[in-house]
């Protein structure tokens, strides 16, 4: 079918809510490029939100899965368990790093991982209450819309959303929010909102993904980790975006060299295949009682094996040493730009999760959101896919697969180039 005929089937049976605006239908994809129903060839700058960081249909993953599919697709895990799931859980507890001895969780999405996160943490502390960050974003589940540190479009029609849950400010001094005054913001929240005695987790992602790609410094993380301490809260990493070769590092906590109680990933972790894990330490991860945790799907076969795959190509494609090439391409060329174009600023990445500021001018830095949108709007014409994200919409994420090929990565930042220049 042509992108015209599935528009048409896609505005009279997909919910409003739950359709793209994008009128093209993804036929079929390898690597870092990808081809719509009308056979446009499309390069691909954001990997279905940082889900493919080595790429689309990973030779090695597509195989694992397929060999997995002549075997078993699904018993449920609770009720006839297999080895994909508690291999990958060894697998998980020997990364992650979290303190002391690791045990393992399977969900199917990030937004589950949180939820169950959240679950745990309250069993394990007995307490109720949890402190999130402005510009976090955790989900679209009912709880995590109200772990969210941004409103609209996430919470907007759904009504109240849940209690116990209170904010506190994310340090991005590019916006006001020195990290000093981040953590007054925090134990300001724990006096009048949130007292240690009552807070079962504080949860933070160690770079905000969809509030804009700022990082978290380790200073900051270093005394998030002392309170939690001194309070017996569970500090909990979301590393759903981060995670998985994004930064440079496995996981971004890693360039803190903070290790937190708990920590929740998805995305890129089977680069495609739904899953998600919780993982934290042993004596937290016990405790809740039996069959409290689980889902019908959670770790399901296919999904445990692409994980399973995608972990033995980090080892033998140096998935890490590629990220971090990439991180420094990145940085150079955003440096150019910054110097190049007057609306082009706070360029920044840690690793290749990098991302640029569109404002009025360096001076007043007021964000524009309308360069973003002029921005990927012609990105897209000229056959590049890239996402804008941010607190107030100016930011341009870069998502590509670390695994990329030069010629290709040239290729889509020269389509960014060209149309920043037309935004000038």
């Amino acid at each position: 079918m042509t992108n015209k005929e599935l528009q048409a089937l896609k505005e009279r049976y997909v919910a409003a809510g739950a359709a793209s605006p994008n009128e093209q239908f993804a036929d079929h994809a390898t690597n870092a490029e990808l081809w719509d129903a009308d056979g446009k060839r499309m390069i691909d700058f954001a990997g279905g939100i940082g889900v493919l960081n080595i790429g689309h249909r990973h030779p090695k993953v597509v195989e694992a899965v397929k060999g997995q599919l002549d075997k078993l697709m699904h018993t449920c895990q609770t009720v006839m368990p297999y080895e994909g799931y508690v291999r990958l859980a060894e697998k998980l507890s020997g990364i992650a790093p979290v303190r002391g001895h690791a045990k393992v969780m399977l969900a199917n999405s990030g937004a589950e991982a949180l939820e169950n996160a959240v679950k745990i943490a309250r069993a394990a502390t007995g307490r109720s209450n949890v402190i999130c960050f402005d510009g976090g974003y955790h989900g679209r589940t009912l709880y995590t819309m109200a772990m969210n540190g941004k409103a609209a479009p996430y919470q907007t029609d759904f009504g109240p959303m849940p209690g116990t849950v209170f904010r506190a400010p994310y340090p991005v001094p590019y916006h006001g929010v020195s990290e000093d005054e981040a953590l007054r913001g925090l134990k300001m929240t724990m006096k009048a909102d949130s007292p240690g005695k009552d807070t079962a987790a504080i949860i933070i992602e160690p770079v905000l993904g969809e509030g804009g790609f700022y990082a978290a410094p380790p200073s900051f993380l270093k005394a998030i980790r002392e309170i939690c301490d001194e309070h017996g809260i569970l500090m909990i990493v979301d590393e759903v975006q981060s995670g998985f070769g994004r930064t440079g590092k496995m996981f971004a906590i890693e360039h803190s060299g903070i290790e937190p109680d708990m920590m929740t990933m998805a995305k890129s972790m089977a680069d495609g295949m739904p899953i998600s894990a919780i993982v934290g330490t042993d004596k937290h991860m016990d405790a809740s009682g039996p069959n409290s945790l689980g889902g019908t799907y959670t770790g399901s076969p296919t999904a445990c094996a692409a994980a399973l795959a995608v972990l033995d190509v980090f080892k033998e494609e140096d998935i890490l040493g590629k990220s971090q090439r990439l991180g420094d391409t990145l940085r150079k060329r955003f440096d150019q730009w910054q110097e190049q174009f007057p609306h082009v600023d706070n360029v920044r990445n840690l690793g290749p999760m990098a991302a640029i500021e569109l404002v009025t001018d360096k001076t007043s830095k007021e964000p524009r959101a309308d360069f973003a949108a002029a921005v990927t709007k012609k990105a897209k014409e000229n056959g590049l896919i890239l996402l804008s994200c941010g607190m107030y919409g100016n930011t341009i994420r870069f998502l590509m697969p670390v695994t990329i090929e030069d010629n290709i990565l040239e290729e889509g930042l020269g389509i960014v180039e060209q149309a920043l220049k037309e935004i000038g």
